[in-house]
């Protein structure tokens, strides 16, 4: 029929083109392409992406205690303060750079740091020159977020044999992180260093103090405190990624496929 409308081979962010629009708007189609092209490259590329956003994201915080070690104030206290919105920041359960030890415990750190039970005035300590500097981060969140990007560099490695994780495994594998933390929330209520996860004479008394003192007690790293933090953290990451990232891949390999069959249709290479 003269002067009717053909359907468009183009659908989504090109649909809508016939021959007349292409004609008279030529730019917005080529603005189409583009756009389609973009969002081409992200979903075959997207777990490059991902490992690029996700890793500027958990290695920044390791940067501030380099940036403190050599001088370099401003960057430093830029990106402590950047990480005060993520975490606690409590110098007793986060690494230390460029010390004699990896961690110090509440008792060290008051010794030179005299903070007494307020958190607020406690999280403000970043090291020194004889202890070196902290993390911008606490050793929970090391584990949780950096187990997360090396489980998506596993599962690059592994892509396209790995099968999602059902729901109850993952619940499962989020449990300990949900218990651990739900449990030192409720101790810190009761004062920095007071509470029932800072001596946990429960666990000494149920394993009939089997283990060394210093294993029940406060958070140095090897205690039972930080061993919990460390596991539940990389088992939850490990469970974000084996539940997620299956899906996820999925999708864009869809995303993939449909702008790939639209170019094809439209006579656009790919």
């Amino acid at each position: 029929m003269v002067g009717a409308r053909h359907a468009s081979p183009l659908h989504g962010p090109l649909s809508g083109w016939n021959m007349e629009t292409v004609a008279v708007r030529p730019r917005n189609r080529e603005a189409a392409i583009r756009a389609n092209r973009v969002v081409l490259s992200l979903s075959r590329h997207w777990l490059w992406a991902f490992l690029f956003v996700w890793g500027v994201y958990v290695w920044l915080p390791w940067l501030a205690p380099i940036f403190k070690q050599a001088g370099l104030e401003t960057p430093a206290r830029v990106i402590y303060a950047i990480y005060s919105t993520q975490c606690h920041q409590l110098p007793q359960r986060s690494f230390f750079l460029f010390g004699p030890q990896p961690m110090w415990s509440l008792e060290q750190i008051r010794a030179v740091w005299p903070a007494g039970n307020d958190p607020l005035r406690l999280r403000e300590f970043v090291g020194n020159a004889e202890m070196g500097y902290k993390v911008a981060w606490s050793d929970r969140m090391v584990s949780l977020y950096t187990s997360i990007w090396f489980g998506a560099v596993v599962f690059g490695l592994l892509r396209g044999r790995v099968r999602p994780l059902r729901w109850p495994w993952f619940v499962l594998l989020v449990l300990p992180l949900a218990l651990d933390g739900t449990s030192h929330f409720i101790s810190d209520l009761a004062g920095i260093g007071q509470g029932f996860r800072d001596s946990n004479a429960w666990l000494a008394a149920l394993t009939n103090h089997a283990l060394p003192a210093w294993f029940y007690a406060g958070d140095a790293l090897g205690s039972f405190n930080s061993w919990m933090r460390l596991i539940s953290g990389v088992l939850t990451g490990l469970g974000v990624v084996w539940f997620a990232f299956p899906y996820a891949d999925q999708y864009f390999q869809e995303v993939a496929t449909t702008i790939e069959a639209k170019f094809q249709r439209a006579g656009v290479a790919v």
